[in-house]
């Protein structure tokens, strides 16, 4: 029998590197979308044959009832939050309602629809936020420092509950960053790499940037969201811990971006204090050993290559429209 898989936040990075994913293993992939006159569907662009969208919105939940109702899956993966740190400052509730709430309301259609299937929640290493050791494991203690990394935490709390309360199969993948050409223009790593390649082709003298020594373990999305389905595949669900176990500051990515084009970082980024947080979360440094012992999850893409990958790739796209929109995301 086929599988059927049910994502929310299918237009975003993890959700179109998911599809893909699960279209290569023989799943029918349902996503779920929300009515708005600015869904950005370039992610799926050569995906749109094979996957089935529905209409449905975290905030509502009878549109939640009624997607997995049509979508009749055995697998469904939460994906979907309001996910921009800096932005879940100026809007703590929206990001309260989508990221945390919202979880709850797809958590209790779960529940009323089909209490059997199986469910993955998107946790976030922004949970840890003030590190109280290193590195950071399924036990370590949270000390969230953003609106965004608190609603993830109850997020990952209220799908602990119902796993516990009502015995379903739920789950938390703690991830730590992980980035790729996909992702938005707003995230620190696609920024500097889209940077990059404008600086080196002309069209942009500076960069503004924050805080040059965070320090993060990054890795490559694409690894990640086989992580997602290797828990979902286990007898019993638990949460796992995933990141490449090696930290970068900002300042390094920074360098390898700029080396990879020849040139000095130094001659062309400019410090804008208005973009440091105001919490700033110094240090994040994951332990996956779990997730490498019992399902056999190890990254493949190391930082450098995953930096490079994303200059490239905006090179790429730069070159062939030098009008690009900032806004614009590249489909591969």
């Amino acid at each position: 029998m086929t599988k059927v898989a049910l994502i929310t936040g299918i237009t975003g990075q993890d959700g179109s590197y998911l599809a893909e994913f699960l279209l290569q293993k023989g799943y029918k992939v349902h996503g779920l979308v929300r009515r708005s006159s600015t869904i950005n569907f370039e992610r799926l662009l050569h995906l749109q044959d094979q996957i089935e969208l529905n209409p449905g919105d975290l905030l509502d939940q009878n549109s939640l009832v009624n997607a997995i109702k049509q979508a009749e899956p055995q697998e469904v993966y939460n994906l979907a939050s309001q996910s921009f740190v800096p932005t879940s400052w100026n809007q703590p509730v929206l990001t309260g309602e989508f990221t945390a709430l919202g979880v709850t309301r797809m958590l209790e259609a779960v529940r009323l629809v089909n209490p059997r299937l199986r469910f993955y929640q998107a946790s976030s290493s922004e949970m840890f936020g003030m590190v109280r050791e290193s590195p950071q494991n399924e036990t370590t203690p949270f000390y969230p420092r953003s609106p965004y990394g608190v609603a993830k935490l109850y997020g990952h709390w209220i799908t602990v509950n119902y796993r516990e309360s009502y015995d379903l199969y739920a789950c938390s993948g703690i991830l730590f960053n992980h980035e790729s050409p996909r992702r938005g223009v707003e995230f620190v790593t696609r920024k500097i790499t889209y940077a990059a390649a404008r600086i080196k082709l002309g069209l942009q003298k500076k960069l503004r940037m924050g805080n040059l020594d965070a320090e993060r373990d990054w890795g490559f999305a694409g690894d990640y969201v086989q992580a997602m389905w290797m828990m979902l595949q286990q007898d019993k669900p638990q949460d796992y811990v995933i990141a490449t176990g090696v930290t970068h500051s900002v300042r390094h990515l920074v360098e390898i971006a700029f080396g990879y084009l020849n040139l000095d970082y130094r001659d062309y980024i400019d410090a804008d204090p208005a973009l440091f947080r105001p919490a700033e979360v110094h240090h994040l440094l994951g332990d996956s050993s779990k997730a490498a012992r019992e399902l056999g999850w190890r990254p493949t893409v190391s930082f450098e290559q995953l930096i490079k990958m994303m200059v490239d790739e905006d090179m790429a796209q730069v070159q062939k429209n030098p009008a690009l929109s900032v806004h614009r995301v590249v489909k591969s």
